[in-house]
């Protein structure tokens, strides 16, 4: 695996949009790259925000990650020229993916204490500002969402900061297999009551997989 690292940093606020329909709507989707340092807290990168504070932000979902190895494909699958931080992400990385990182992976970046919490739930915002419906449904079907980090330890980064690992205490439970394991929990439900027994997973997830297990 390459080197982890952060290759640039994106922060975001709430903007209004008009979208194919002629309906107004507001989303922080879109972060601006930023030089940095940028203080993280347990509340998220310093300037940054959501607008949909229901479903996100947080502790649990304090900074969003995206794999820039990711880029390519969306541009040859759709053509979409989406760039780095147009996914909502506040880390774009390399060395990095949905398949190798793991929940509840421990990873000290610049001060800061990081640890995997959660997949992104792939959401109809995406779809809806690229003004490609059928990005969800590949997102889903790909597992290329992106994840949460929770921060332990508050402290600042800078794009070019190694993602060093420190702990893995789940070692088989990838971000990519507790998304399949959502996804398809249904037709799954072994596999996804186990993942909801992973102790670094955030507790609503746990509670959503056993509801997908539910007969």
């Amino acid at each position: 695996m390459d080197e982890a690292r952060i290759a640039s940093i994106h922060l975001g606020r709430p903007t209004n949009y008009i979208d194919a329909k002629g309906v107004a709507w507001r989303t922080a989707l879109i972060k601006e790259a930023v030089e940095g340092p940028v203080h993280l807290s347990e509340a998220g990168p310093a300037g940054d925000a959501v607008a949909d504070t229901r479903h996100h932000g947080g502790y649990h979902q304090a900074v969003m990650v995206y794999s820039r190895a990711h880029q390519a494909y969306w541009r040859e699958r759709f053509g979409l020229e989406i760039g780095f931080g147009g996914l909502g992400e506040n880390l774009s990385v390399e060395g990095l993916d949905d398949e190798n990182v793991c929940i509840g992976d421990i990873f000290r970046a610049g001060s800061a204490l990081l640890q995997v919490s959660q997949p992104r739930q792939p959401c109809n915002t995406l779809a809806r500002y690229w003004q490609q419906p059928l990005l969800l449904p590949a997102i889903w079907e790909t597992v290329r969402s992106g994840w949460y980090f929770r921060v332990l330890q508050e402290g600042s980064v800078r794009p070019g900061d190694s993602l060093e690992r420190v702990e893995r205490p789940h070692p088989e439970w990838t971000s990519a297999r507790v998304l399949r394991a959502f996804r398809d929990g249904a037709i799954r439900s072994e596999e996804a009551l186990a993942a909801s027994e992973l102790k670094f997973l955030t507790p609503g997830w746990k509670t959503k997989l056993q509801e997908k297990a539910a007969p």
